[in-house]
């Protein structure tokens, strides 16, 4: 059977597409403890030049139970810290949310210069939302 021309090269076209797409999706998925552990790195080294005692200590994290929106970190106190990204315009900006044993959000810190900037500047109704859905993964135990 022949195939048409135009028909031969939306396969090709296709093909390439999903073939970059699951390169893609592999380099992702099987970087995540890199991308973990560089994080907790970058972490621990706001908070030192902050002066703030607390450390990120490891991953708490299995693979595949990291949730979309960050990571989840056991720190040298009973908390945790769930480090995320907010955008704010157009700008990702990384946060870390300090949790409680009991799932409760006890405060969000900024984790870069520029985060610091522009804390002030984002809505407590965004910020809310976030808090709201660190809370429910929390008592689901998405930690």
């Amino acid at each position: 059977m022949k195939i048409n021309i135009y028909v031969k090269d939306k396969i090709i076209l296709i093909s390439w597409i999903l073939g970059l797409l699951i390169i893609t999706s592999l380099v992702w998925i099987l970087s995540r403890p890199l991308q973990a552990n560089s994080l907790l790195r970058t972490a621990n080294s706001v908070l030192i030049s902050s002066n703030d005692s607390r450390r990120l200590v490891s991953f708490s994290g299995r693979a595949g139970n990291e949730t979309l929106l960050g990571y989840w970190y056991s720190m040298n106190t009973t908390d945790k810290m769930f480090v995320f990204s907010v955008f704010h315009d157009g700008i990702l900006i990384p946060l870390g949310a300090v949790v409680s044993d009991n799932g409760i959000v006890k405060e969000i810190i900024p984790l870069s210069l520029h985060a610091a900037h522009v804390f002030d500047y984002l809505p407590d109704s965004v910020l809310q939302i976030y808090i709201n859905r660190i809370e429910t993964a929390y008592t689901e135990g998405i930690r």
